[in-house]
């Protein structure tokens, strides 16, 4: 029954990008059927082999001793204030444990670029990515640079192509963007996705898992889905790389600029958690105030018991939340990426709150939703493990607006369709992880 979902969910996915394909003739099966493959292949060699749990584990291990010295890094400077993982009175603390560890993860990716080795195997991987799946030097470079550097930050590296580029390119570049994470956050994703599987007793599945499987996945997947929604020929005239990565800094004017980089991006996700958690819960109240409201004059007017209103089965109008509306609309997705009717309303307002605000809001929801299956938990972890949100086509305008004021224009139109595409990209991951949970 389980591949039977997939399978039909498969067919929506790749049908819905298909179905707003900007020229269906350019569509080329062949490589978006081997990028499928390859998807499906991996995502078995992650989840289910010995290999696989290596990758994810060395992988987690890393992280786990950077989150190490990140802390360090934090305690001297706020003291007392950071509580101590080794206490028996460590109190989880977002903006010390998840935020701040950011900064000490920028400045690792600028060493690494700084001594050339970042550039030299975003190069050769996009290579290897533009001889599989058949797309130009620069979107394969994207495709690559775009987890590593993030979402704006990868932009800058293509300043000097970016005036030249055509539209096509254009939202191949915004859309794959889109649908990756930044290297940066990694370890943020799984500090919360650790809480939430050590919560749900999952065993030797970490969060460390579900956010490997996401990028590895997330990165053929947003392939696959431009290649349907934005089909084109690259001429061998316009098929060139010319990255730039700030070759002339010295090392301390290179630390300086990635450290406040890093620092800028946790304060800046701070302030959106404030921001959007706080206006969720504006909406919550306002929204259940008014229905319960209504309900009473309902009440009132078909001169019904008052004593009654306070039993659910009698209301006339239903008492909840904007959450639980998002829920019931967005759980037809929940179905599709293959998660039980019975948690589709509650899994369907945490993809709805992802959508809407970000994906760390989105994350500490699902850390508080409850009981939830293992599967579910999984599908909806890999769904959320990428940038797909309203805020982040802001984010992308902005900063082609710094370099290019007529690019972000053109970005601008396109907005809603980046953001269906990007979406696409997280369901086609979510089900294919799906099939091995």
């Amino acid at each position: 029954m389980k591949f039977a979902v997939a399978i039909l969910s498969l067919l929506v996915i790749l049908g819905l990008a298909y179905a707003f394909s900007s020229d269906r003739k350019q569509v080329r099966p062949g490589p978006v059927l081997l990028l499928l493959t390859i998807q499906i292949v991996l995502a078995f060699v992650l989840l289910k082999t010995t290999v696989g749990a290596t990758v994810i584990q060395g992988f987690a291990g890393m992280f786990e001793k950077l989150m190490s010295c990140a802390h360090e890094g934090i305690a001297f400077v706020f003291g007392g204030l950071v509580p101590d993982p080794s206490s028996n009175s460590y109190t989880f603390i977002f903006f010390f444990n998840v935020l701040l560890p950011i900064i000490f993860v920028s400045t690792l990716i600028g060493i690494l670029q700084h001594i050339k080795l970042l550039p030299f195997l975003m190069k050769a991987t996009g290579k290897l990515i533009s001889l599989i799946s058949g797309q130009g030097k620069l979107e394969s470079y994207n495709s690559i640079a775009s987890p590593i550097l993030g979402q704006s930050e990868v932009f800058i590296s293509m300043k000097r192509q970016l005036p030249f580029l055509s539209r096509q390119r254009l939202y191949t570049l915004c859309a794959t963007a889109m649908s990756t994470v930044s290297m940066s956050t990694v370890g943020s994703y799984m500090t919360i996705m650790n809480g939430i599987t050590d919560k749900a007793q999952m065993g030797a599945t970490t969060g460390a898992t579900f956010v490997v499987v996401a990028l590895v996945l997330n990165l053929f997947g947003s392939i696959i889905v431009v290649s349907l929604i934005n089909p084109y020929k690259v001429s061998a005239e316009e098929d060139n790389l010319q990255v730039e990565l700030h070759h002339n800094q010295s090392l301390f004017e290179m630390l300086g600029e990635y450290i406040i980089d890093g620092f800028k991006i946790a304060i800046i996700i701070a302030a959106m958690m404030i921001g959007y958690i706080a206006l969720l819960k504006l909406l919550d109240r306002s929204v259940f105030f008014l229905l319960s409201h209504a309900d009473m004059l309902l009440h009132s007017a078909f001169n019904v018991d008052p004593r009654t209103y306070i039993d659910p089965q009698t209301h006339i109008i239903p008492h909840i939340t904007f959450t639980q509306i998002l829920g019931y609309l967005f759980s037809p997705l929940a179905m599709l990426v293959g998660v039980d009717v019975n948690e589709a309303a509650n899994a369907g307002s945490i993809m709805a709150t992802k959508l809407v605000s970000n994906e760390f809001t989105a994350m500490l929801q699902l850390q508080n939703s409850g009981s939830l299956s293992a599967h579910t938990i999984g599908v909806i972890s890999v769904f959320l493990i990428s940038f797909a949100n309203f805020s982040s086509v802001g984010v992308i305008v902005g900063a082609i607006k710094a370099l290019n004021e007529k690019q972000s224009t053109v970005a601008a139109r396109f907005g809603l369709k980046l953001l269906f595409g990007a979406t696409l990209v997280s369901l086609l991951s979510a089900t294919i992880a799906g099939l091995f949970m």
